[in-house]
């Protein structure tokens, strides 16, 4: 006797690929999240801080979890909780400044250069190239110590150099947009320049450029962790991770947490940045 086929059951089974990918998306999702908050602690960064982030109010080095410092003070008494989420908040919308500068600038010379050809985009790509071939952290080094040294200098040091990136990533994707049917059918039926730039082409570009974007922020948070270590950021006693880090490395193996919890931040900022730029890319692919 032939046995009936299992028609019930069927339905509820879900295929390996499907799973994986139902997971990766809700990791995504959860990525986002955790970004989220992270940028809300960084705004309400001065409301959430326990104490004044300048003036000692404590007892010297003391340990995390003493007398109410959930992470301890410095040599100098500060408390480092306070300290660390005013590092936060800078070192984040720097970054997110510095990155949505470069997009905005390397976006219009891109879109330009792709747009017109010919002469127009043989000379805004080789004035790209002429900054693309520069050392960008030497040469924002040099800047920041012309300018001298503080925050604005920085931000403006590393903005010079960090448009040329988007300006070559965004010119190649309007050239391939350029070249598609739909916006040469558009071409034909008599629309305006205008219309196919920001009607057909602009609007394909823009997921690959929030993609690009969102994974460079780690980058940024790094080079700005960087020349605040080497004390071309906030003059003292201005908070700053890396600036935090590097004024304390004596007592890294006597008071470790001193210098160790602004180090860590940087390590937290720059890695949730690089997956919060997988999770975009994850779930702007799942749209297309």
């Amino acid at each position: 006797m032939t046995a009936l086929p299992e028609v019930g059951t069927r339905r509820f089974r879900m295929p390996a690929a499907s799973l994986g990918a139902h997971a990766g998306t809700r990791l995504s999702v959860a990525i986002l999240v955790a970004l989220g908050i992270l940028t809300l602690v960084a705004l309400f960064a001065r409301l959430l801080a326990p104490y004044d982030p300048v003036q000692p109010i404590g007892a010297l080095n003391l340990a995390p979890g003493a007398e109410g410092h959930p992470l301890g003070t410095d040599s100098i008494g500060r408390d480092i909780l306070s300290r660390t989420l005013i590092g936060v908040q800078v070192s984040w919308f720097s970054s997110l400044i510095i990155v949505a500068s470069g997009l905005v600038i390397g976006g219009l010379i891109g879109v330009a250069a792709g747009v017109f050809g010919g002469w127009v985009d043989a000379a805004l790509m080789r004035f790209t190239d002429l900054f693309l071939a520069l050392p960008g952290t030497l040469v924002a080094i040099a800047i920041v110590a012309a300018l001298g040294y503080n925050l604005q200098n920085t931000l403006i040091g590393i903005a010079v150099v960090w448009w040329p990136y988007y300006a070559r990533i965004i010119r190649g994707e309007v050239k391939s947009f350029a070249a598609r049917p739909h916006v040469e059918a558009a071409r034909v039926a008599g629309a305006s320049r205008t219309r196919i730039v920001f009607r057909h082409i602009v609007p394909g570009v823009v997921p690959t450029a929030i993609v690009t974007a969102s994974l460079d922020i780690g980058n940024v948070v790094l080079l700005l962790a960087g020349l605040s270590f080497l004390g071309l950021g906030q003059p003292a006693p201005a908070p700053e991770l890396g600036a935090d880090t590097a004024r304390n490395l004596s007592q890294l193996l006597s008071e470790w947490w001193v210098p160790v919890i602004p180090g860590l931040a940087v390590l937290v900022l720059s890695l949730l940045s690089n997956l919060g730029g997988d999770a975009v890319r994850t779930l702007l692919a799942k749209r297309r």
